[in-house]
């Protein structure tokens, strides 16, 4: 008799028949950049995805801009020399420095979200933070690009779009992400959990930012599992003055006591409940994982899924654009022939094929 016929026959009998649920390992990364180095960051951000791998990682993410570094020169006297050493140590999608993560992620056979400062390739003037998506096999599934840059980081980030508000599908379930303070937007949060996200990537730059006191992040993130009845991974960077270049030290001290970075607070694993179920030493480089199923996902969903049985379309409904922010559009003597082209249609291009590394 087959497996199927069994269970039937189990079913028949009214007994409980037990459902297998894989276990898959997600993975956060607590450690830091070499501040404003892209070619070092990104050698780093290798080893750590194969240390991850070699953990048994499903996925493996690292917190916002980790490379080459979160912009803590914003709204300093160093914002000049900051903005140019960030802009030359930014990274294109695709690049050399993408097809070097592409690469060692498929040999650590791991799925990566990492936060990017990613260089505008159209005009090289300016940065984005970016959560850039990476499959097992080497290529790239896609990026999101943070929405609203706070505060100071206007003076360093240029606004996001809506392309990357997608949810994944993976083997071992469906991916998401925001960045930081995104997480107190409303309607970004609504999007994802409306498409089903089943684990979520919420990146924070520093370990304060996830301190169970005084930090907003950590609270945002549980808030996010509770409410999308999803797994979230919350990594972050570590910030040191031996980390950074001579130039920033200073500059870094002061941070560090203003920011309380280090004190308090590190990565976290948290549960669709809301409940942390894995959280890294404080101020220690570490691959934070934790062993889970979806089986938890189920449960919580069961009791209220907001993008499903408890959503009323019939009263709000969210529109999402995710066409590129075109800020150019050429017309020329093709324009006769009804042929349009767009500064946005090489971008939308990019999003649409798959891309790998070598």
């Amino acid at each position: 008799m087959s497996s199927f016929a069994v269970d039937v026959e189990e079913r028949k009998k009214g007994e409980d028949v037990m459902i297998n649920y894989p276990e898959f390992t997600l993975a956060a990364i607590q450690a830091a950049p070499v501040y404003f180095d892209k070619e070092a960051s990104t050698e780093k951000a290798c080893q750590l995805i194969m240390e991850a791998g070699q953990k048994g990682a499903d996925l493996v993410a690292f917190g916002e801009t980790w490379l080459p570094g979160y912009p803590f020169f914003h709204t300093t006297s160093l914002w000049d020399q900051g903005c140019v050493t960030y802009l030359a140590n930014a990274v294109e999608i695709p690049s050399p420095t993408t097809d070097r993560l592409c690469t060692a992620a498929q040999e650590a056979g791991v799925d990566v979200a990492i936060g990017i400062a990613e260089l505008d390739s159209r005009t090289r003037g300016t940065v984005y933070c970016t959560l850039l998506f990476i499959d097992r096999e080497g290529q790239i599934l896609g990026r999101h690009r943070k929405l609203k840059p706070s505060f100071g980081e206007r003076a360093v980030w240029g606004e996001g779009d809506g392309i990357g508000l997608r949810v994944y599908e993976r083997s071992y379930g469906r991916v998401s992400g925001l960045n930081c303070w995104e997480h107190r937007m409303l309607l970004p949060g609504y999007a994802l959990m409306a498409q089903g996200t089943q684990i979520h990537v919420a990146t924070w730059p520093f370990a304060s930012s996830l301190d169970p006191v005084h930090g907003k992040g950590l609270l945002l993130s549980r808030a996010f599992a509770a409410q999308g009845a999803c797994y979230v991974i919350a990594p972050c960077a570590l910030l040191r003055p031996d980390d950074v270049q001579e130039a920033y030290r200073d500059l870094a001290r002061k941070r560090i006591s203003e920011w309380k970075i280090g004190a308090q607070g590190g990565c976290q694993i948290i549960d669709p409940k809301g409940d942390v179920i894995a959280q890294a030493p404080v101020g220690e480089e570490t691959v934070l994982t934790a062993s889970v199923t979806l089986e938890a996902v189920l449960q919580s969903k069961a009791y209220i899924d907001v993008g499903g049985h408890y959503s009323r379309p019939d009263v709000l409904q969210l529109l999402i654009n995710r066409r590129p922010l075109e800020r150019v559009v050429v017309s020329d003597a093709n324009a006769s022939l009804g042929v349009n082209q767009s500064a946005g249609d090489n971008e939308q291009q990019a999003e649409t094929k798959d891309t790998k590394g070598p």
